[in-house]
């Protein structure tokens, strides 16, 4: 069992016994022969022919060594009372045992009976006479003691019986070492089902892992349950129940490692009991890398490193390091240095200056470096670094150095805006010199508008820093941006300054016609109270020139015209003009599958009279809707229901007699195009993703030749069934919705959907067909890099920065040449000079019918030289390239 049994009194009665038994009443020594004739010593009583007999034979003392139950093995042997002669009627087959535990001796009225003890097996005279021995063997436990030591004594009251031993012990769990824990010798709990907890001790060069190990000792000396253990220490590993050393060559460092490792690449342990290993000449670890991980290098520099200047912004780009130092951590920094005149040296350029998308840790290979000085010297270094870079010598650093020259550049916008006087129909405004004109200032344009009217606004040119603007209304606020411009182009506009004027009126009246409105002053120039006036006039010096501007929309005769529904003073009237009325019998929702603005998306079958049955795209408008959210809700059903096209989604109809009130379309089966080419991610041919395109683009056409703008123009609103065919979605984003998460606000009229959206769009909120083309170069790059984010990780302001510097988004990887040179015709600053929707189209068939113009890619153009490559007048200089338009 494991157990070991210690004796505390192990008799047999030979001449010690007296030593033992130190008080004798009744009983007698008797030396005699067992069946071998060996001498044996026994104490014997058999008084059995006297009545009323009580014998006694007690024990000396025996210390108990700190056990607290003992055991109690007698052997003996009992005569039958049977086999007596004359048959005695007091004979007794048994005796009994007792115990006291204090020092000195007591009287048996002190003693504890531990039990009355009978024989398996008693002789007869006969047996006697064929010395045969029967010999008894009982067992006793006795527990809990609490003192030191005991006596035994035995009580005779009238039995034939031979006590040949007595042998006291206990029971302990022995010493165990078990999981590299050693557990000492135990001496078990008082009760027999106690178990004692026992600690143990880690054995040398090994620690607990965890918790401390723990076992248990039962009541028979048996270790149990088993808690914890312990592992060999770093440096160490198990062999055979025992921890040594790791080898020179070898290493562990973890507690909860196997065994001792071999020291991973260009590393080294010398030493026997490694822990880690050290790091050859040249080699560095970052504290941060796993134990097992090889010792790298700090890279080489970058390669293939060009710039691109833009005025006052710089792009550089480069190529992967030819040698990474065995890290995928590689990660670039740009110091800036600005060359002082006569050779004074450099300094570093200062705060000011910006970097997109930042100046240290750069993950991509491209940088742009905005807010330079104009015509400066500047000197660039380029530094790869990795992980361990730090942990070099800053000799064995590579750098590469690029030097150049800012360009002439557009001026700084004019910081202030200043208001003389004021009448009830002019205003005087003046302004200084912008802080870095960057050249000479060849004119001003000053852009005012009533608040409130945005979209009607009035641009002035002039030589002079001053202005007398008439014409304006009494009582009313007006809104005054004023910018330079050199021979570099035009500086960005001031920021909105409000100036009033006067009060007071007089007579003005506004004659308006279906194509344009007719303006009539007369005395001072104050509005009729009826009627909205248009544009103002202001008085202009000889060299002034004025412009005016009304949505951007210019509309042509014989087209087919979209008609606003908001026109209608009834929503009602408009979407029943334009939309058909379904029986809500007609439509069965089998599903949902999404969620829009207004409430549920869902699919079913559409029944239409004497038409067979086909599955539709039903949304739903919630309960709970306000007058108003119904009417915006129709309203995008009003819109749809004048288009006819096979890249439009098409309008089956409406249900708004019963509710809830729906919107019918065609079931588009795999969604929205941006979900879509992420789920199948370089999953089709070239030829397809132009073929989709394409259908975008005519659908496009066909909404410009309306007089429509789409102003959401993005891969999420585009819709592809499972034939592949893409269609124009989601009109109701006209006024784009307040929810849109790629939105930011800007002015009155909700929010813009800046990495889509063209730069007079965003500035001006001039949204024209000519801005629709650039959101459509924005989706062109969506599909060729298969639902990728336009501009990634960069904030919405830093994408209106970087796109006002002319920063173009780059060559998706493996994009056709002359698809991305499409993409930037589209992205031209000025609105006028990018490509219209038919010529789009037009472009796109040529590609689809020579599919050999589709195999130059921009991407191994770049890679193979790394040349500027000026084609078309679109500045690409390779992937990750950037345009200069101005």
């Amino acid at each position: 069992t494991g157990c070991k049994i210690k004796p505390l009194l192990l008799l047999f009665l030979s001449y010690s016994l007296f030593f033992f038994f130190s008080l004798s009443l009744g009983w007698e020594e008797i030396g005699e022969v067992d069946e071998d004739y060996a001498p044996i010593h026994t104490y014997q009583v058999c008084r059995v022919l006297e009545p009323n007999q009580n014998n006694w034979l007690h024990t000396g003392w025996t210390q108990t060594q700190g056990a607290q139950r003992v055991f109690i093995e007698l052997k003996f042997t009992l005569r039958d009372c049977s086999s007596l002669p004359g048959g005695s009627g007091t004979c007794k087959e048994t005796f009994n045992m007792y115990y006291y535990e204090k020092r000195e001796m007591a009287g048996e009225a002190r003693y504890a009976k531990i039990d009355t003890i009978a024989a398996d097996e008693s002789f007869t005279e006969l047996d006697l006479g064929d010395r045969i021995m029967k010999l008894n063997t009982e067992v006793r436990d006795l527990g809990p003691l609490t003192r030191k030591g005991f006596y035994l004594a035995f009580q005779d009251l009238g039995a034939c019986i031979a006590l040949v031993s007595v042998r006291v012990f206990y029971k302990r769990c022995p010493l165990l070492v078990r999981s590299l824990a050693r557990f000492p010798d135990t001496i078990p709990g008082s009760e027999a089902s106690q178990l004692v907890e026992v600690v143990g001790r880690c054995v040398n060069n090994s620690l607990a892992l965890d918790e401390a190990p723990r076992m248990h000792c039962s009541a028979e000396g048996e270790w149990l349950v088993p808690i914890g253990k312990c592992v060999c220490q770093p440096g160490f590993e198990e062999v055979n129940g025992t921890c040594q050393e790791c080898g020179p060559g070898f290493y562990r460092s973890l507690l909860q490692a196997g065994g001792c490792s071999k020291c991973p690449p260009h590393s080294w342990a010398r030493e026997s009991g490694a822990r880690v290993c050290s790091c050859e000449p040249a080699y560095y670890k970052n504290p941060a890398d796993p134990a097992n991980m090889a010792c790298t290098r700090p890279p080489s520099a970058p390669r293939n490193a060009i710039s691109n200047v833009n005025e006052t912004s710089v792009f550089l780009e480069w190529s992967v390091p030819v040698e990474t130092g065995g890290r995928k951590d590689v990660r670039y920094n740009i110091l800036c240095r600005r060359v002082l005149p006569e050779g004074r040296g450099l300094e570093e350029c200062g705060a000011s200056v910006r970097f997109l998308p930042r100046r240290v840790g750069v993950a991509n290979t491209s940088v742009m470096v905005a807010d330079l000085q104009s015509h400066t010297n500047y000197s660039f270094l380029l530094d790869a670094v990795n992980g361990v870079s730090l942990m070099a010598n800053d000799h064995a650093r590579q750098y590469v150095t690029l030097n150049v020259t800012t360009n002439q550049a557009a001026p700084s916008p004019v910081s202030l805006v200043r208001r003389g006087a004021s009448g009830r129909s002019s205003i005087t405004v003046s302004w200084a010199e912008p802080d870095r004109p960057n050249g000479i200032i060849l004119e001003y344009e000053t852009k005012y508008f009533e608040k409130e009217q945005e979209s009607s606004y009035t641009i002035i040119k002039s030589q002079l820093t001053e202005m007398v603007v008439e014409g304006l209304k009494p009582s009313s606020a007006y809104i005054f941006q004023v910018r330079a411009r050199t021979s570099a182009g035009y500086g960005a506009f001031s920021r909105r300054f409000e100036f009033q004027t006067s009060p007071s009126c007089d007579y003005y009246f506004c004659i308006t016609t279906q194509q344009h409105q007719l303006y009539m002053e007369s005395f001072a120039g104050c509005c009729h109270p009826y009627r909205r006036c248009g544009y103002s006039k202001a008085k202009q010096d000889p060299e002034e020139e004025k412009m005016h501007f009304h949505n951007g929309l210019i509309k042509y005769p014989g087209l087919r015209t979209y008609i606003d529904p908001l026109t209608y003073e009834d929503p009602n009237q408009a979407v029943h003009e334009f939309a058909q009325e379904i029986d809500v019998s007609s439509i069965s929702i089998e599903r949902i599958i999404g969620a829009g603005e207004f409430g549920e998306v869902c699919s079913g079958p559409l029944r239409l009279p004497g038409k067979r049955e086909f599955q539709v795209a039903i949304k739903t408008l919630k309960a709970g809707y306000s007058e108003q959210q119904r009417r915006d809700f129709l309203w995008e059903a009003s819109i749809m229901g004048q288009f006819d096209h096979p890249n439009i989604i098409h309008l089956e109809g409406v249900i708004t007699k019963s509710k809830p009130v729906m919107i019918i379309t065609e079931y588009m089966e795999n969604g929205s195009l941006d979900s879509f080419l992420k789920k199948n991610d370089g999953q089709f041919t070239v030829i397809q993703l132009v073929g989709m395109l394409r259908g975008i683009a005519s659908g496009m056409r066909y909404l410009s030749e309306m007089g429509y703008v789409h102003r959401d123009l993005a891969a999420r609103n585009i819709l592809v069934n499972s034939n592949l065919v893409c269609k124009v979605s989601d009109f109701g984003l006209s006024r784009v919705l307040e929810d849109d998460p790629e939105a930011e606000y800007t002015t009155r009229g909700g929010k813009i959907p800046i990495r889509w959206t063209a730069p007079e769009a965003i500035a001006y909120r001039k949204f024209t067909s000519a801005s629709d083309v650039w959101s459509y170069g924005i989706v062109m790059w969506e599909v060729m890099s298969y639902g990728e984010r336009p501009y990634w990780e960069m904030s919405n302001q830093d994408v209106i920065k970087a796109v006002d510097e002319s920063y173009r988004l780059p060559g998706p990887m493996d994009c056709p040449e002359a698809l991305y040179l499409l993409m930037m015709d589209c992205w031209q600053r000025e609105r006028s000079t990018r490509p219209k929707f038919d010529e789009i189209v037009g472009v796109l068939d040529k590609l689809i019918r020579n599919p050999s113009s589709l195999k130059k890619l921009v991407n191994s153009s770049h890679r193979s030289g790394g040349h500027t490559h000026n084609n078309h007048q679109s500045g690409y200089t390779g992937e990750g390239g950037w345009v200069n338009w101005e």
